[in-house]
């Protein structure tokens, strides 16, 4: 059953990055809630079957109280059926952390759920470019491009955090399909980020794509030689490529910096911070941003932290504050390469989560949970994690079959 388990999570893995882009309607929803109740019929009767349950780390006693923090705000809530949507939302969504913990063993498995990471997220690129493509799109000649389902800001985002953990694959996989798999989605990547004109997106995409040309050009030379080569043809090529005003709305990001409202983002910020000061210590109930705050159906916090705050006052904000130093801690326990792709991926989390209300993505807790796992890998086995994720120079290294084994 654990090994059933463990193919379940994968899939859930996999569906995660696109799951909007699938939608079965009421009562499966999209593809990550099918592929994640899949995944929970066949993760109970596995730690039945087992007898035992996986000692639980910092991370996950973080995450469990601060879910539970946020059950508790329904007693206080301004709006009762948006937090109890919410709080069934959140189970579904923080529940990874524990089921990776739970089901990744070792290294390879580590590995194996980057693997699938990156794949869902080529898929997801792949569905941008097929609407950039479509005659739909050609004939109404907008300039955001974003596959079907997916809102284009956040559909960048989920782009953006698969950069580093793709250049990481290019360096560590021995075997040439995943090499190619993990290279490949470098620049399709980068060029969907690009079609979905989103300012946030394009600038995580630049530290995103920083720290992996670090990982990448790190002690070769030549594939620095090579990137810098390949820089004019590929601008010219995108130019030529890309509507026009596609650049010209991403061109407005400094403009928008110095003088804007970043897209009303400032007066959603100010209207936020009255909700939040009305109930600074225990919020105005989980999913009540909107209420709290005065604002339109539509509109979210475009913020993280306050987003946290309103809905769980100082508490939950501690709480929130408290699992991402715990990802800190995590990290800090790796080494090498690995460390400094999840250095890279966890800094572009955090700076999407300024601009979007990202704590009720899946993303964000499959993200957590990678970490949480690559810090207990690092304690256990650091051995095996360092000749797992080890350059590859083109042969085998000792204890590599012992890894794969």
């Amino acid at each position: 059953m654990r090994r059933i388990a463990w193919l379940f999570l994968l899939l859930f893995a996999f569906a995660i990055p696109w799951e909007y882009s699938l939608d079965l309607g009421e009562p499966l929803g999209n593809v990550a809630r099918v592929a994640g109740l899949l995944l929970l019929l066949a993760a109970i009767p596995a730690v039945l079957q087992s007898g035992r349950i996986r000692a639980p780390g910092t991370m996950q006693w973080l995450v469990l109280t601060f879910y539970l923090w946020l059950c508790c705000t329904y007693f206080w809530t301004v709006e009762p059926v948006a937090t109890i949507d919410k709080i069934r939302g959140f189970i579904q969504e923080m529940m990874i952390v524990w089921l990776v913990w739970e089901f990744a063993e070792g290294p390879s498995y580590l590995r194996a759920l980057l693997r699938t990471v990156v794949a869902g997220s080529w898929l997801l690129a792949v569905l941008t470019l097929a609407n950039f493509a479509s005659a739909e799109a050609i004939a109404s000649d907008q300039i955001r491009f974003a596959a079907a389902g997916q809102d284009p800001n956040d559909l960048a985002r989920f782009l953006d955090l698969a950069f580093p953990l793709a250049a990481l694959l290019v360096n560590s996989e021995r075997r040439w399909p995943w090499r190619l798999l993990a290279a490949g989605y470098l620049p399709l990547g980068f060029v969907a980020v690009l079609l979905t004109a989103s300012r946030g997106g394009f600038l995580a995409s630049v530290i995103a794509l920083a720290g992996s040309g670090v990982l990448l050009t790190r002690g070769h030379p030549k594939r620095l030689l090579a990137s810098a080569l390949a820089l004019p043809p590929v601008g010219a090529a995108l130019w030529l490529t890309v509507p026009l005003g596609t650049f010209q709305r991403l061109a407005t990001i400094s403009g928008q910096l110095r003088h804007g409202d970043l897209n009303q983002r400032l007066n959603i910020w100010q209207a936020g911070w009255h909700a939040f000061v009305r109930a600074p210590f225990f919020g105005t109930g989980a999913g009540a941003f909107v209420s709290a705050a005065g604002l339109a159906p539509i509109d979210t916090a475009h913020n993280t932290p306050l987003s946290i705050a309103v809905a769980g006052g100082l508490v939950a904000l501690f709480l929130a504050t408290a699992i991402v130093v715990a990802a800190i801690w995590s990290i800090a326990q790796t080494r090498g390469p690995l460390k400094w792709s999840l250095v890279t991926a966890l800094l572009v989390w955090i700076v999407t989560s300024l601009v979007a209300t990202v704590e009720e993505s899946r993303t964000t807790w499959l993200l957590m949970a990678l970490i949480s796992l690559a810090g207990r890998l690092a304690v256990e086995c650091p051995e095996e994690l360092a000749v797992c994720f080890s350059v590859y120079q083109g042969t085998p290294q000792a204890g590599y079959a012992e890894v794969n084994r």
